[in-house]
């Protein structure tokens, strides 16, 4: 068992999972221990690299603990960051480790072969003395907030897109349009919209001087490497078409900078152009698990920010991602699928032909005496889970949004996440968690994403 020999104390454990190993948790009670300086690069696009700077036990009788250790943080680094080329500095042992996991045949193949189609470079893990480790190098996204100028703000969603006509930060013009972009094959009909809404918001201008575009999926370099709202289009025309879509769409609006951001970055920013300060980490529970990040400058990072797919419980028999194939990532433990699997727990017997919306909102729709221990325990996920990100992300406030975050279950989350961070992590200072009303969501999506060039 990989946690012989390693006590965990934790104070706050989920009611309805008993069981759950944070990985934070683990990750404190393993340092404990840990002697040999170990750090971990992960590079991406344009030669970024961020250094995970650690320590290994590396004593003979810690093997499988140094194992989960790194190889953990690892894929926490692949979903959070992104990147292409992993370093371990300081153990062959362990590089070799990680290079025969992640690898076509390894383990965690599928991480591998999918950060190898998204940075379009083959997937390789190199090992270097602890001396020789590289320095961190990211360059952020820097953004006027001011919202000076004649900008056209877009925000692609999967079931309607917002444009916005902004003029030196006043909003001339915004119209919200239903679209169909899950369903449709023709990468034709997705061009044909962005640049109809482009037009629409142009029209209500004297002229165009950006294009800030916020859009699910991940971008690099303002290219589309993966997003479901091309779900239905063949590899071929994602390759033809999809790849530059915004880039050739605002093209036809004139020679003007465009930046296309993940949405859950712009969520963030939207929260930063609110509250009016930096650092700021949003997470929406919904579907998935969305998240994006502000930095200490007040901009976004370009790095991935896909916390669903990121480890956050370490027990053996954690809940199974169907996507990934691994077990314990975010997307089951802080999500519309999160409220299912603990309601069956809780003894609510579930709509068996419901969607999983429909099931949150039978859930939401129950006495608060019968729900309350489904949303201690994703409060209690998600406390543990910001202990563990405040590793990679430097942020003071939280935002939480998304359905699940909905009426008095998030209340309750919320609470419960604030428990854990002050009795499981009491040296983790300075956070606080919002859950925003409706004058903090008074800059919308479309009106924050004019921002980004």
């Amino acid at each position: 068992m990989v946690f012989r020999n390693i006590k965990l104390n934790v104070i706050n454990t989920p009611p309805l999972d008993k069981d759950f190993i944070a990985i934070a948790a683990f990750n404190r009670a393993y340092l404990e221990l840990a002697r040999k300086p170990l750090a971990i690069s992960i590079e991406r696009e344009n030669s970024q690299k961020y250094v995970y700077d650690t320590k290994i036990i590396s004593d003979g009788n810690h093997d499988a603990a140094d194992e989960f250790y790194v190889e953990r943080i690892v894929k926490l680094l692949l979903w959070a960051i992104g990147g292409f080329r992993i370093t371990i500095c300081g153990d062959e042992k362990i590089a070799n480790f990680i290079k025969n996991t992640y690898c076509s045949g390894g383990r965690r193949e599928f991480d591998a072969l999918f950060m190898s189609r998204v940075y379009e470079s083959d997937f390789e893990v190199l090992a270097l003395s602890y001396d020789e480790k590289p320095f961190s190098s990211e360059t952020p996204v820097q953004l006027n907030r001011d919202l000076n100028g004649c900008r056209i703000g877009f925000d692609a969603g999967g079931s309607d897109r917002k444009v916005s006509a902004v003029v030196n930060g006043e909003v001339v013009y915004s119209e919200e349009t239903i679209w169909h972009p899950k369903v449709t094959a023709d990468p034709g009909y997705h061009y044909q919209e962005i640049v109809s809404a482009f037009k629409t918001a142009a029209s209500k201008m004297p002229r165009v001087d950006a294009i800030g575009i916020s859009s699910a999926g991940i971008y690099v370099n303002n290219r589309t490497m993966v997003a479901s709202l091309f779900l239905k289009v063949s590899d071929d025309d994602f390759e033809r078409v999809v790849k530059n879509i915004y880039i050739n769409a605002a093209i036809e609006i004139g020679d003007v900078p465009v930046v296309v951001a993940n949405d859950g970055d712009v969520s963030a920013l939207a929260g930063a152009m609110s509250l009016k300060d930096t650092n700021i980490l949003g997470i929406a529970m919904g579907t998935s698990l969305a998240a994006g990040y502000v930095d200490g400058g007040g901009n976004i990072t370009g790095r991935l920010n896909e916390l669903a797919f990121a480890p956050v419980d370490g027990k053996e028999d954690g809940a199974w991602d169907e996507w990934s194939g691994d077990l314990g990532c975010g997307v089951k433990y802080m999500s519309q699928d999160a409220v299912a699997l603990l309601a069956s727990v809780a003894g609510i017997e579930l709509p068996p032909d419901a969607t999983p919306a429909e099931k949150l909102k039978f859930v939401q729709e129950q006495p608060d005496e019968k729900t309350s221990d489904i949303y201690k325990s994703i409060g209690c996920y998600l406390g543990h889970a910001l202990a563990l990100w405040r590793d990679i992300y430097d942020f003071r406030h939280v935002l939480l949004l998304g359905r699940v975050m909905s009426g008095t279950g998030g209340d309750l989350i919320k609470a419960t996440a604030e428990a854990v961070l002050s009795e499981d992590y009491p040296q983790i200072k300075g956070i606080t968690l919002h859950l925003p009303d409706e004058k903090n969501r008074r800059v919308g999506q479309s009106i924050a994403a004019a921002a980004l060039p």
